[in-house]
């Protein structure tokens, strides 16, 4: 069970802030069924209630310091992943996207971002379904680092690319 302050990725919301661990906020006779009343952190004024007992919704831990930073250190390892069949590929992503896995969340940047860069070389359009996942699972994945890391959310890329580019850099040199 998560505790009051505590921050946690929340299906479809993104990092929240557990605000309250309460009673029913939907049946007051419900004395049973606890709920937690979470603050997404990114999305300002908005307020969500869930049962604690629910395993319809992934929620868990956001990553701590030292996680964020070990996937930053091991990006350059995780390789990317290309399912032919777009079916098959757009249900990676999604499934990536729905619980939230880091590793998953860095393959389909890498991979997307890769394919944008040939695409735009062959005088291609990028096409909207791959911009639409590598903005949310950026948008996922950053929102997180930014937190664990204590760097703004719109720094974490660059963070990321820098440090990409000290590991390139430490191999080659």
């Amino acid at each position: 069970m998560f505790e009051k302050d505590e921050l946690i990725m929340c299906g479809g919301h993104g990092v929240c802030r557990v605000v309250n661990v309460t009673d029913n906020p939907f049946d007051k006779r419900d004395k049973v069924r606890k709920y937690y009343v979470l603050e997404p952190v990114f999305e300002k004024g908005s307020t969500v209630y869930t049962p604690v007992d629910n395993d319809k919704v992934v929620m868990r831990r956001i990553m701590s310091r030292k996680e964020a930073q070990d996937l930053v250190d091991r990006i350059t390892q995780i390789e990317t992943v290309w399912i032919q069949e777009e079916k098959g590929r757009e249900q990676m992503y999604k499934e990536a996207i729905r619980t939230y896995d880091c590793r998953s969340l860095v393959q389909i940047i890498k991979t997307l971002y890769l394919r944008k860069q040939d695409r735009l070389r062959e005088g291609k359009k990028v096409l909207s379904s791959d911009e639409q996942y590598l903005r949310k699972a950026e948008e996922l994945l950053y929102s997180e680092m930014s937190l664990a890391l204590s760097i703004p959310r719109e720094d974490v890329e660059g963070y990321i690319k820098e440090a990409v580019h000290r590991q390139e850099n430490m191999v080659s040199g």
